[in-house]
């Protein structure tokens, strides 16, 4: 074991700092201790070049005092033909065990720190969604009688916008896990960089959406299934019975697959792994810790922090639908003709018109989303950091200028 706690001082009395260079990007200023964790986590090897923060001279790792000893700095190879493996540059070093309050806090400030780079990468779909948005608004306020070729275009570009927002959804997704899990690492983070990053994982990370979109899709379609089945057999017991068991297989379903796929995200692009492995492993970490109390364990915590999210997202939605729905319910509970119901409910819509603030909620919710995407990506690297050595996931060693 090393003693991680051994520390060098320079003259003045104060700790030595390094800087290590692997695959010509450089790492730190990191004290010894850090080098040692490094070294733990086979991210730095004794040919990997280093050299003292206050110095220009550049040396290896082998080289410094109390790190690989004097057997590692005799079997390194010479400088000309080295081997060295390149840490994850998304990766932050071994840290102290967060807490989910503490998880919660670090998801605010990385936020706010990159808050420019967020935005601007949360704009790929919400411009199109925007767009979308108004086009079909415009649309709704038309009278039928205006239907022309003005209105067709206007359809059109509504669609369009709609598809170019659903195209840009893997984007966003890899690029918040790479802008978030670099700016936890407290790396500065080019946006240009990580969006060119970012689209060479849009083939892996779209059809791992239509997959995980897809099934939550179905079962959702399933309990609608189940709704119209106990409307439609209000007066026989036998089916509500059988309507509700249906209803508790289809919440056990939906509760397993969401804790199967909470890390599918960051082993698809963190981890670079392939379609089956990213849901394998996501499936490995979220169940993960089972000799930890259950609130300290993966699992329960991406629930707390998703329903967190689900929570704020209902609560906005509620708040600039509440009359609109208010007005459904009365409908529905008065009317018992379907055609009637529907024809209605159609009035009501079209009199309630444009809805300003629930519009305007909309685009808050879009735009403080990364946040539920960098908090998963620091419940991930914190869970990953708890597994034991020979179970962690291995970092794909990729080249990537994102990070800097």
């Amino acid at each position: 074991m090393l003693d991680s706690g051994f520390m060098m001082l320079d003259d003045q009395g104060m700790a030595e700092e390094w800087i290590v260079r692997v695959q010509g990007k450089e790492y730190g200023p990191a004290d010894v201790e850090t080098l040692c964790e490094w070294k733990a986590e086979g991210r730095l090897l004794p040919g990997n070049e280093a050299r003292r923060a206050d110095a220009d001279l550049w040396t290896i790792a082998a080289e410094i005092p109390g790190l690989f000893g004097v057997a590692a700095a005799e079997s390194a190879p010479d400088s000309s033909n080295r081997s060295t493996i390149e840490p994850s540059p998304w990766e932050a070093p071994p840290q102290q065990h967060l807490s989910l309050s503490q998880i919660l806090t670090e998801s605010f400030r990385v936020y706010c720190r990159g808050f420019f780079q967020f935005l601007c990468l949360t704009c790929l779909v919400l411009l199109p969604w925007v767009c979308s948005q108004l086009a079909s608004a415009w649309m709704q306020t038309a009278k039928s009688s205006d239907v022309d070729l003005r209105t067709l275009a206007v359809g059109s570009f509504a669609f369009l916008m709609f598809i170019l927002s659903t195209a840009m959804w893997p984007v966003y997704v890899a690029g918040i896990q790479i802008l978030a899990a670099g700016m936890a690492a407290g790396h500065r983070v080019s946006l240009v960089a990580a969006l060119n990053e970012a689209v060479r994982f849009w083939p892996r990370v779209a059809v791992l959406c239509v997959f995980v979109y897809g099934v939550f899709f179905l079962l959702t379609v399933f309990a609608f299934g189940i709704a119209v089945m106990v409307a439609a057999g209000a007066s026989s017991l036998l089916l509500i019975f059988f309507a509700l068991a249906l209803l508790v297989l289809q919440v056990w379903m939906f509760g397993r697959f969401f804790v199967n796929v909470l890390f599918w995200q960051q082993f698809a692009v963190l981890e670079r792994a392939g379609l089956a492995d990213s849901l394998s492993e996501s499936k490995n970490l979220a169940r993960s810790g089972r000799d930890l109390p259950w609130f300290q364990r993966p699992l329960w915590r991406g629930v707390f922090i998703a329903s967190l999210w689900f929570a704020f997202v209902l609560a906005i939605t509620l708040g600039s639908e509440w009359t609109t729905l208010r007005q459904y319910f009365n409908e529905l509970m008065t009317t018992q003709d379907p055609q009637a119901l529907l024809q209605k409910l159609t009035e009501t819509q079209q009199a309630h018109g444009f809805d300003i603030s629930g519009f305007a909620l909309g685009v808050l919710q879009k735009i403080l989303q990364p946040l539920l995407g960098i908090a998963f990506v620091l419940l991930y690297l914190d869970s990953k950091s708890e597994l034991p050595s020979h179970t962690k996931p291995v970092v794909g060693a990729g080249e990537s200028d994102a990070v800097r």
